[in-house]
């Protein structure tokens, strides 16, 4: 693993449409292209599209599971970190990244951002939260050319 890698982090939703996983899916795979090491909370919806892209594509994904087992775990992720922190491991995901990735999403999804914003990060969303402390855009293409212009 290069510890020079830009560290994205990805916030989103567990339960999402088709749609929003073709497009987190896409995003994963072109993370991996741009040799970025994502973080992910390692479950389903958002978190599974994303590392199910990074990995084939030869990427790095690591989960930042909410408990010690590692049974809430996708199939994609490559490193596994058992916090037993529940929720509150939302403010590991904000503290590894270089930039923080936001798709789609809830209340858990928002509490990321918050934790990104309070820390200063730069964040983009992808389908996500509407707030005026951030960009919002529909295209994985979109998020790369935001990752490149604030790291």
């Amino acid at each position: 693993m290069n510890f020079s890698q830009t560290r994205i982090a990805v916030f989103g939703g567990r339960q999402i449409s088709d749609n929003i996983y073709q497009k987190a899916y896409k995003l994963g795979g072109l993370f991996a292209k741009e040799g970025y090491l994502v973080y992910c909370g390692g479950g389903k919806g958002v978190m599974e599209a994303v590392s199910k892209g990074v990995s084939e594509s030869g990427g790095t994904c690591v989960g930042i599971l909410k408990g010690l087992m590692l049974d809430e775990m996708n199939d994609f992720i490559k490193v596994p970190v058992a916090t037993n922190m529940g929720i509150s491991r939302n403010a590991l995901l904000a503290y590894n990244c270089d930039v923080a990735v936001a798709i789609s999403g809830k209340y858990g999804t928002l509490s990321e951002i918050s934790y990104a914003l309070q820390l200063e990060k730069p964040i983009i969303g992808l389908h996500s939260w509407k707030m005026n402390e951030f960009r919002n855009v529909d295209e994985p293409n979109e998020v790369i050319k935001f990752i490149k212009e604030n790291t």
